[in-house]
């Protein structure tokens, strides 16, 4: 019998009935994806995520989120292992990437694929390690608390300084989903580092760690940690903040996997150095 045919593929804008099977797969590939996550990421762009099904069977994913009109994110590439090597990826990558028009396009690429990404006009911008380890039992900071409706303002124009794009749709969902408990550390009336931990396939996962300072980073991972103390729980660490890798291999973590954040072009600047803990590989 011969091999489906990329031209056998029907590509298609997903809905969140059909993430169900995304995540599984991704869980197949040790992602972690945490157990809350669609709703938040079809909060940012409910057009952005693209499934690829052959005689109605779902064989290929890919999302790609556009944040603002400068910004897009590229997640979720994905292929059940049976169908891959076949051009199956490649029609879906092409049919979703027409989605982000002119806007500059980031990822986190896995290790296998990067020389690919390259090829496809992807730049290095820095290098990520997902540091796993188990949770320390640590009391709670008195200046750490878990944040408020009355918070999510400040906390939005906040997280605005620590990444390329705004996202308050998303954000609306991610500090308040089920699972997932939203810590922020203030100095009066300004934040100065905010975080979040949730439940994950195969343990939680904190993202995003922004701080202004090492200090407030770990009062913030404390605080988080001692939601979840004696369990496995990771963070992923762009290499490029050392007092983030500092952190993480301080509470007993090491590196269990890495991964690559790559640009098609430019982004606008941000605090790199808040960046403790990426928000989520799947969305930046």
């Amino acid at each position: 019998m011969a091999s489906p045919a990329p031209e056998d593929l029907a590509v298609t804008r997903a809905g969140l009935d059909d993430w169900s099977v995304i995540k599984g797969w991704a869980a197949d590939e040790s992602w972690n994806p945490g157990l809350a996550d669609a709703p938040a990421f079809f909060a940012q762009d409910p057009d952005g995520f693209f499934i690829g099904r052959i005689d109605g069977e779902p064989v290929s994913a890919i999302s790609v989120v556009n944040h603002g009109t400068d910004y897009a994110f590229l997640g979720h590439y994905l292929v059940r292992p049976d169908l891959r090597g076949r051009g199956h990826g490649l029609t879906t990558w092409k049919t979703a990437l027409a989605h982000a028009g002119n806007r500059t396009v980031g990822l986190d690429g896995v290790v296998a694929q990067q020389d690919n990404y390259r090829r496809s006009g992807f730049e290095l911008a820095y290098r990520t390690a997902r540091f796993t380890g188990t949770a320390p039992a640590s009391d709670i900071p008195a200046d750490v608390r878990v944040v408020r409706p009355e918070d999510i303002a400040d906390i939005t124009a906040y997280d605005a300084t620590c990444t390329p794009a705004d996202r308050p749709r998303f954000l609306a969902h991610w500090l308040t989903g089920p699972g997932h408990h939203a810590a922020v550390r203030r100095t009066g009336d300004r934040v100065t580092g905010y975080g979040v931990i949730r439940p994950g396939h195969d343990c939680p996962r904190i993202g995003p760690l922004f701080a202004d300072t090492a200090e407030d980073a770990r009062a913030l991972f404390a605080a988080l940690t001692a939601e979840v103390a004696g369990r496995q729980v990771a963070i992923d660490v762009p290499q490029t903040n050392p007092a983030g890798v500092a952190l993480a291999e301080d509470a007993g973590f090491t590196p269990s996997f890495e991964t690559a954040r790559m640009y098609t072009g430019p982004v606008r600047p941000y605090a790199e150095e808040r960046v403790f803990g990426v928000t989520t590989l799947e969305l930046g």
